[in-house]
């Protein structure tokens, strides 16, 4: 009977060893990443209410530029031998072998928010940048009135997901003959102080002659609007259209500063990824590609119910101030 007990005991508590979620943004610093991590409690809340014990471990590189950093805290968690990793790559080659290295130790990898050039994964949970660069070149055209000269400002070499917005947003202006590229070839950026000098450097060249201009992340976006501020182009001068749903961009559509906003849901994003590494580790089968979705939020629509959690997130539910 003693020997029942103990095995039954010792089932037990082998049955409640949390899974080891090991969550790498791209950053942690900006508002986007901080409602992805705001996801992942969310998923593991809900699944520990389901008595499936899983334990979040968040860590990311401090700039969003910082390959080798990214790099590092994939092998260490290798290393650590967790049970999976979700992964945002800042690069979309310089990941492979690292993500090659996990999956080799039997460490399952969801791919999250930017692509990877690799089939190792076993699901890429992202928004479809490239539908959402449409999304912003085709309401380019359409406030500009299918005329003007805009700017595309880039995000980073290497960056998946920017890639597409861009590629995306330049595959929209193709609808509307009348619109010519002034410049597509600057980057913003890791930061919103990169992302603002290298907006002033485009406007000291270009800022009297612009009519529109894309910028294809939140801190480009930020950089950018407080660029045309400084010159007094802000204001619907220049038509500003950005990504994400960052505080100071809503504040900024809210002035009359920025245009239009093309918003993914990153909580739903955090959310579903830690939910489908759950679901494969417990030999489930789990779709290869997931959509999360994205839109585009205008002054006139910006209070909609609709998007009220997209573009507020309820990062406070879940993450300690």
């Amino acid at each position: 009977m003693a020997l029942l007990l103990a095995m039954e005991t010792s089932t037990r508590a082998a049955a409640v060893e949390p899974y080891q979620i090991a969550v790498i943004p791209k950053g942690t610093t900006h508002e986007f990443w901080k409602s992805i991590h705001a996801g992942t409690i969310k998923a593991q809340r809900e699944l520990e209410a389901e008595g499936i014990p899983v334990r979040i471990l968040w860590k990311g590189p401090l700039r969003e530029d910082d390959r080798d950093q990214q790099i590092q805290v994939v092998e260490n968690f290798t290393a650590r031998r967790v049970s999976g990793i979700m992964l945002a790559p800042l690069d979309s080659q310089a990941l492979v072998k690292p993500v090659g290295n996990a999956v080799a130790a039997r460490i399952p990898v969801v791919v999250f928010d930017s692509g990877l050039k690799s089939d190792k994964h076993v699901s890429y949970v992202a928004t479809d940048n490239f539908k959402g660069g449409q999304l912003a070149g085709e309401h380019m055209g359409k406030i500009l009135g299918g005329k003007g000269k805009v700017i595309l400002l880039r995000y980073a070499v290497g960056s998946a997901s920017t890639e597409e917005r861009e590629a995306g947003f330049l595959d929209g202006l193709k609808k509307f003959p009348g619109i010519t590229l002034l410049s597509a070839d600057q980057y913003a950026g890791p930061t919103r102080e990169t992302a603002y000098a290298n907006s002033q450097n485009l406007l000291n060249r270009f800022g009297r002659e612009v009519d529109g201009i894309f910028a294809v992340n939140e801190n480009s976006t930020i950089g950018m609007t407080k660029a045309l501020r400084d010159i007094g182009r802000a204001g619907g001068k220049v038509k500003m259209i950005g990504f994400d749903a960052g505080s100071a961009s809503i504040k900024d559509m809210k002035s009359g500063d920025v245009q239009g906003l093309v918003v993914q849901n990153p909580v739903r994003m955090g959310y579903l990824g830690v939910k489908t590494l759950v679901q494969h580790l417990q030999g489930k089968p789990v779709e290869k590609k997931i959509d999360t979705g994205v839109v585009l939020v205008t002054p006139s629509n910006m209070e909609q119910q609709e998007f009220h959690e997209i573009l507020y997130p309820p990062i406070s539910q879940y993450l300690d101030k």
